[in-house]
């Protein structure tokens, strides 16, 4: 059904439908340490974040608080997600706290929220994280309302880039939302709540049904199967449209009538939008999953290749090389923490979860955020193989 032409009301709380606050973090994999350096859980003093200088809260879920920190020896802030076994238990949530931790350990992106390490204690688990202290897309959405087309295409395209690298990477969000969203200090996107992913197979569908329905797909809601990626492209259709109109397309307090509308693809098209904007929304808002845009034919519509960003552009083929690359400048610094040089490469190159790899990591985040607000183009193909390796081993993930 083409959408109709009429200007929506103006995006608010309940028109995005808030969903109940909920972080879902996966449990890490055994990663073993270098051999000198022993991983943080719990220390001969028995304190597990003898690293960081604890602040305040920044936030209470289900399954404990969320803190800012100052990492010691680097005097990085990060935050620390508290997450109590306990809890995690009797919610039956241990899968999917399991499953976004291993997510993200694999995970070195711009725009997806960057996880340093995770320290094991009897009673909890700390996640420590890249702290972004600006909030979330749909507290700005609500804020300023409708954006111009420039700033919601300079959302657009980082968020459709760390979409790509997900599915890149064998993984399939199914759960973006503003909500998931969040902005740093440069008010760039770093997707977040990789709690409901799930991995891509050759030849295996998904069924699930999962999400906040507002931004499900049609094959989602109707419990169809699914490949994967397609959902996401729907799901990023439907925070196009937030963002360049302030409103979603679906939307009723009736979930019945939300799903009818969902499943009919009946949603209003304003008039204000540009040409190009209102031929790649309903490319993206296809009923028809196999009909619908791919992220690939996203990043070649003239919508959203105007004004791209440099650091944006798909990567060479050769790039998959450069994971092995050391920024020499962070390497010096971890040196001068009095660390052994051949010790850390050789963590670096083995993604080893360690002290020095931490304080490299957020040394290195720290030099990007200050530069280009860019990893490198090199990390944009990596640790494909390595991600396929780490979701078949059934050994990769910790047992609560």
């Amino acid at each position: 059904i083409a959408p109709s032409l009429s200007t929506p009301s103006s995006l608010s709380p309940s028109a995005l439908r808030i969903s109940p606050r909920r972080r879902r973090y996966a449990s890490p994999r055994g990663a073993s340490p270098a051999a000198r350096w022993k991983m943080e859980a719990g220390g001969k003093d028995g304190n597990p974040l003898k690293n960081y200088r604890i602040g305040k809260t920044l936030g209470i879920g289900s399954f404990g608080k969320v803190k800012i920190a100052e990492h010691i020896k680097t005097g990085h802030k990060v935050a620390v997600k508290i997450l109590n076994r306990r809890k995690i238990k009797n919610m039956e949530m241990e899968e999917k706290v399991k499953r976004e931790i291993k997510i993200l350990r694999l995970f070195m992106h711009p725009h997806i929220i960057r996880l340093y390490e995770v320290i094991e204690a009897p009673a909890d688990i700390y996640v420590v994280m890249e702290y972004v202290k600006s909030g979330e897309l749909f507290d700005y959405i609500v804020e300023k309302g409708r954006l111009q087309e420039e700033e919601a295409r300079r959302f657009f395209q980082q968020i459709i880039s760390g979409v790509q690298y997900c599915h890149r990477n064998m993984v399939v969000h199914r759960d973006l939302k503003p909500e998931n969203l969040l902005l740093d200090n440069n008010c760039d996107v770093k997707i977040a709540d990789f709690g409901l992913s799930n991995v891509m197979r050759d030849g295996h569908f998904l069924k699930t049904s999962c999400g906040s329905p507002n931004y499900a797909a049609p094959e989602v809601i109707s419990g169809k199967l699914y490949a994967g990626p397609e959902v996401d492209v729907w799901s990023c259709g439907v925070i196009l449209y937030a963002l360049l109109c302030g409103t979603l397309p679906f939307d009723d307090e009736n979930i019945p009538n939300l799903f009818k509308k969902i499943k009919g693809g009946i949603y209003t098209l304003p008039s204000h939008l540009s040409g190009p904007a209102r031929d790649l929304i309903p490319r993206m808002l296809v009923v028809d999953p196999m009909k619908r845009i791919t992220i690939r034919e996203i990043r070649e519509h003239p919508w959203f290749e105007a004004q791209l960003p440099r650091y944006l552009a798909v990567p060479p083929p050769d790039t998959a090389q450069q994971v092995k690359k050391i920024d020499e400048e962070s390497l010096v610094k971890v040196i001068s923490l009095g660390f052994d040089k051949n010790l850390l490469v050789e963590s670096i190159h083995n993604r080893l979860q360690n002290e020095a790899t931490v304080a490299y990591y957020l040394f290195l985040d720290n030099k990007s955020r200050t530069t280009t607000g860019y990893l490198g183009a090199g990390y944009q193909e990596a640790m494909v193989s390595y991600c396929v390796h780490l979701f078949a081993s059934p050994d990769s993930v910790l047992i609560f």
